[in-house]
């Protein structure tokens, strides 16, 4: 795998990060980013490209439910989501060298649709890629509130949701009171609240960020 510039490890480990707390939009802006490397990992393991590519969405809908258990510290994102992409394509060739043979027999000359019809029952009742991708829109104001927060705002919510810090450890990286950084995580969340509200994505129906807890301590 070519090396990945510390740039672009550094936006894809906080595209990561972000869909781990629900955001579709830097879950939209990952796939774009890293969808065609992706795709390449399985076509590797798996070379038929119909199913490759059905293999993809799987990939890319597991990796929204399991983003927030990425660990930058641990390895890059694009080595993480790599590894997501080839244990998928692992795990369906194991899985259809396992089937009975009467599967694909049923329509004979019609292999494609057979193919097809067989991933559907290893289909997630969760929300498909496209489906997130086509509520975008909603996740665009999550990134416009959080625009409009002050910097210490930004950085102390940061530092407290997508990497999982209590409020001590985010005023130790920050090197800011323990009084300043309780007041900018509290005052950031109500402005970033009442800024979805706002734009009509409060309550149950919103981005995950709106309903997110406060850190630890």
């Amino acid at each position: 795998m070519a090396a990945t510039s510390p740039e672009r490890a550094q936006e894809l480990a906080d595209l990561l990060a972000r869909t781990g707390l629900g955001d579709r939009s830097a879950f939209s802006t990952l796939y774009q980013r890293t969808s065609a490397h992706l795709l390449g990992v399985i076509l590797r393991i798996q070379r038929q490209r119909d199913l490759a590519e059905d293999l993809l969405q799987e990939v890319y809908v597991n990796v929204w439910r399991s983003a927030s258990s990425f660990d930058a510290s641990r390895a890059q994102a694009l080595t993480w989501l790599s590894s997501v992409a080839r244990n998928r394509a692992i795990d369906s060739l194991r899985r259809r060298q396992t089937e009975p043979e009467t599967v694909s027999t049923h329509r004979p000359g019609r292999e494609d649709e057979e193919d097809h019809d067989m991933l559907q029952d290893f289909v997630s009742d969760d929300p498909d890629p496209q489906t997130l991708f086509s509520n975008a829109v909603e996740a665009r104001a999550v990134r416009i509130c959080m625009d409009a927060l002050s910097a210490d705002q930004k950085q102390s919510l940061a530092l407290a949701f997508y990497q999982g810090l209590s409020h001590a450890e985010v005023a130790e990286q920050m090197t800011q009171p323990l009084g300043s950084v309780k007041s900018w995580v509290r005052r950031g969340l109500l402005a970033l609240r009442s800024c979805l509200e706002r734009a009509g994505f409060g309550g149950d129906t919103g981005p995950a960020v709106v309903t997110v807890h406060g850190p630890r301590g």
